[in-house]
């Protein structure tokens, strides 16, 4: 970033806001604004390259419109101001996401004024905050922070984002945990052999490895979107709505039917159509405990996702149709890449049949 110049001897003049470092040759802007100098390093020793820079350079000075009491407020300030343009898209949960990214990096800048922060501060801390994090939750919180600074540029408070040479982390695609079907039995005994409380996991676990739906939209579907009549079921993600931000009507499988038939039929008083269909949020603690203790892989909910897609593989769906049952909106793309080598381990098994 520019920094407020300070006067050397072994820089000479050599035009208009030009100056060049006697002992490297290096061309350097040097610009006045608002009574002070921003000098910087314009990265040449040819001259007419240094020209062009400088022009460049004096334009972004020129863009800035801060006051010097704007330029001095805090980084937490710009990153309140830039949420409350930005966050208004997004759904609760991602938001809040957002709030969990800004409270990390606001613990390290929060209080610093946004224009004192340089590319070596920014550079520092990324070092700092890789380290034993995922490369997703990496990825995530350096666009926050890149956001905030893009937004500081854009209202004229700072000339350039220093973040900008911070790369995002490759993330390594990690091998699908799928349960067999033996596995997922041991998991539902496993939980189910816990104490009176884990019953309600056992549901949760039932319907989302007979359902395909994410977590959330299970945990928020009501008695009111199963139509027993018509043979479907309607899934919105209530108040935290779907990833796609779509609801999509999904056939009632006869797997999920029984499922949620017997659970109807033990539910008393019978439950209103407002009433969710289970009524915890997460089986986390249940699931790992019942691993440990079943001595099974570390399963997640998500790997009961899986299971679905893997069923209906292995019962020869179309991934176009499994696609749309899970709420994928790219015609099964995703799917094939996914699972599309479990389709051909299944081919592989049905063709030592041909005997």
């Amino acid at each position: 970033m520019a920094t407020q110049a300070k006067t050397s001897a072994s820089f000479a003049k050599v035009g208009e806001c030009l100056y060049r470092n006697l002992s490297s040759g290096t061309y350097y802007a040097l610009v006045k604004r608002s009574g002070k100098q921003i000098k910087k390093s314009l990265r040449t020793q040819d001259r007419k390259l240094a020209e062009r820079r400088l022009k460049e350079f004096r334009e972004q000075v020129g863009q800035l419109k801060a006051t010097s009491a704007e330029r001095k407020q805090p980084f937490s300030h710009y990153a309140e101001r830039w949420f409350e343009t930005y966050h208004g898209h997004l759904k609760a949960s991602s938001a809040e996401r957002v709030r969990h990214c800004m409270k990390g990096i606001c613990e390290s800048f929060g209080q610093r004024p946004i224009a004192d922060i340089t590319t070596r501060d920014c550079e520092s801390w990324a070092a700092r905050r890789g380290k034993g994090i995922a490369a997703s939750t990496f990825n995530k919180d350096i666009e926050v922070f890149k956001a905030i600074f893009d937004y500081a540029v854009t209202a004229g408070v700072i000339l350039s984002n220093p973040t900008q040479r911070i790369r995002r982390r490759k993330i390594t695609n990690k091998e699908i945990l799928i349960p067999s079907k033996a596995e997922f039995e041991t998991l539902l005994q496993a939980v189910a052999g816990q104490d009176a409380r884990a019953l309600e996991a056992v549901k949760l676990l039932q319907l989302l490895a007979h359902s395909g739906m994410r977590l959330t939209e299970a945990t928020q579907l009501t008695w009111r979107e199963v139509d027993f009549e018509r043979g479907s079921f309607l899934v919105t993600g209530g108040e935290f709505g779907t990833k796609s931000r779509e609801s999509r009507v999904v056939p009632l499988f006869p797997a999920l039917r029984d499922l949620l038939e017997q659970l109807l039929a033990e539910t008393s008083p019978q439950p209103s159509p407002a009433d969710r269909v289970v009524n915890i949020r997460s089986a986390r603690t249940a699931i790992e405990n019942a691993c440990e203790r079943a001595k099974l892989p570390h399963f997640t909910h998500h790997c009961l996702r899986h299971y679905f897609v893997s069923n209906a593989i292995e019962k020869g769906v179309d991934f176009k149709t499994i696609a749309a049952w899970i709420g994928h909106k790219d015609g099964g793309l995703l799917v094939a890449k996914t699972y599309g080598h479990l389709r051909d381990t299944h081919s592989y098994e049905m063709a030592k049949l041909m005997t």
